[in-house]
């Protein structure tokens, strides 16, 4: 009588090294940072009340800068980097 067992193997779990997890922080903690800027210092935002202000003083504001650079930093920046970071420690060369 001849019976074969199954056995599950478990999935091998792979860690995000910290560089990994940090530059997937970044972005996000840099637009959270601008947001919590923003709702510090209502005062600092013109576009709570324009009153005489021109077109570009209203865009360019430092909290709006601030959150769309980490959201750029995100989208753009991270990917590229995490994919590089992921080649540098698999051992092949970009």
């Amino acid at each position: 009588m001849d019976t074969s067992y199954v056995h599950d193997v478990p999935a091998e779990r792979t860690r995000t090294p910290a560089r990994v997890q940090a530059v997937l922080l970044l972005g996000p903690a840099t637009a959270a940072a601008g947001l919590i800027w923003a709702y510090l210092q209502p005062v600092r935002l013109t576009l709570l009340h324009p009153h005489g202000q021109g077109f570009w003083w209203l865009v360019i504001e430092p909290q709006l800068l601030v959150m769309v650079a980490g959201i750029a930093f995100a989208l753009v920046v991270a990917r590229q980097l995490i994919s590089d970071l992921e080649e540098t420690r698999d051992g092949t060369p970009g």
